[in-house]
């Protein structure tokens, strides 16, 4: 025979129980500072691609050389 109680005995001390919050606190903050970051630095990404692209195409056009 098991000598723990009911599960529904334990239930009430787990809703007022707060060990732990710290931690789903700093999960959620770090989350959020992340997705920031994701939804900054995307279109800078893009835009980024986009001028390495027209350089490189530039760069190519230039021919090789002293004045020729």
């Amino acid at each position: 025979m098991s000598s723990k109680p009911p599960l529904t005995t334990d239930q009430p001390c787990f809703v007022f129980d707060e060990e732990g919050a710290v931690t789903v606190d700093w999960v959620v903050l770090s989350a959020a500072v992340i997705g920031m970051g994701m939804l900054i630095l995307g279109p800078i990404a893009f835009s980024a691609d986009s001028v390495s692209q027209a350089i490189s195409e530039d760069i190519s056009d230039i021919r090789p050389g002293y004045g020729q």
